[in-house]
């Protein structure tokens, strides 16, 4: 078995790290490594590897005792059920949509308990979780939006409803696990000897095999198809944040469950506004003359044009805040802020350069220190 790494090394965080820091270094990973996302090689163990950091350095005690004392600190103190607080795990996993109870009970063995042991779980396998990326406008964004999108994916086969089998010859008992849907395996190392079980190659684990394999499908019970779907866009979503749409994936071999559709969301570069979290900024330029006199100026916003009051004396820089103008999400409002530029001229007309003459003697005139009684001793 390889030695562990450390769990600072796994999440990609310093020591001094904060406990936003390492959250959100984990929920990057996990999505990342999400099973049911990531099939590649080692997913699942990068997963179990990130889950297990994130569980000792989100909780304090545990974290403090790792500082001190290294993996020592924390084996022997604390059963796997100490370790994995079901309530931080359940509030994270709900952020992202996942199911949190079905994965622990994939991959960590039902609870917490078979922590890094996978619990084999017989009968059919569960579909393919999928990925796509939609692009909306800032405007859409900010109102919630509703889009169709279409993707291939796998579906039940029309002719043997997903058994397998073609229609009229049903199924058989599995010969190579008779029916049990897992299988053993032993293991020698040293003089000690394990036992792996696991599920069946030959039925998947469902214990049963078409007795003439369906014409269609090949026996998969599954059929490439193209399908439509109806994607709500919530008001206040942010560029790259997704949604998941619960049994959109593809279709479970022989009857299983079916995955999801996770979908991205892209927002466009709006030409007026920058977006920062739940606010707008804009930019806007105005001359010296309604910078020191003041004046009103119309500005966009989401919803349309308004006037705004720029006061006397207004410098280069000054922000005005329009509260509830910016992006709304749920409770949340965000404001539209105004960055003011005051704009100096670069040529000037015969007429204009007279008169900042004049102003400038003005300025200096009144900038002259007056000598006061005592300056005259």
């Amino acid at each position: 078995m390889a030695p562990k790494r450390d769990y600072y090394e796994v999440l990609g965080v310093g020591r001094d790290a904060s406990q936003d820091d390492i959250k959100k270094a984990f929920r990057q990973l996990a999505f990342k490594y999400h099973p049911d996302r990531n099939k590649e090689p080692g997913a699942e163990e990068k997963f179990k590897e990130i889950s297990e950091a994130y569980a000792i350095l989100s909780d304090p005690e545990k974290r403090k005792l790792y500082d001190a004392y290294g993996f020592e600190g924390i084996e022997g103190r604390y059963t796997q059920e100490d370790i994995f607080n079901r309530a931080r795990f359940r509030d994270i996993f709900s952020e992202f949509g996942f199911n949190f109870e079905d994965l622990f009970e994939r991959f960590f063995g039902g609870g917490f308990g078979g922590f890094g042991f996978q619990e084999v779980r017989t009968g059919p396998p569960r579909g393919r979780s999928l990925e796509t990326e939609i692009e909306i406008t800032l405007e859409q964004a900010a109102f919630g939006t509703e889009m169709e999108i279409s993707l291939p994916r796998l579906r039940r086969c029309s002719r043997c409803g997903g058994s397998g089998a073609e229609p009229g010859n049903g199924l058989i008992k599995c010969p190579v696990c008779n029916g049990a849907g897992r299988i053993q395996q032993k293991m020698t190392s040293g003089f000690a000897q394990f036992i792996r079980v696991m599920p069946c190659n030959r039925c998947n684990g469902r214990g049963e095999i078409p007795k003439t394999v369906c014409r269609v499908c090949g026996g998969e019970g599954l059929e490439n198809t193209k399908s439509r779907f109806q994607v709500k866009v919530p008001p206040g979503i942010d560029d790259g944040e997704y949604l998941v749409l619960r049994g959109q994936g593809e279709d479970g071999p022989y009857g299983g469950p079916p995955g999801d559709l996770y979908v991205t969301v892209r927002v466009k570069p709006h030409p007026k506004f920058i977006r920062r979290g739940l606010d707008l900024i804009y930019e806007t330029n105005i001359n010296v003359a309604k910078a020191a006199l003041g004046a009103f100026i119309t500005i966009p916003t989401l919803k349309g044009e308004k006037m705004i009051k720029i006061d006397p004396g207004t410098q280069s820089g000054t922000i005005i805040r329009l509260k509830g103008e910016g992006i709304n999400r749920s409770r949340e409002r965000g404001d539209l802020l105004i960055h003011i530029n005051v704009l100096i001229p670069q040529k000037l007309s015969k007429r204009q350069r007279e008169l900042f003459e004049q102003l400038a003697k003005e300025f200096e005139a009144e900038e002259t220190p007056k000598k006061r009684f005592h300056d005259y001793k």
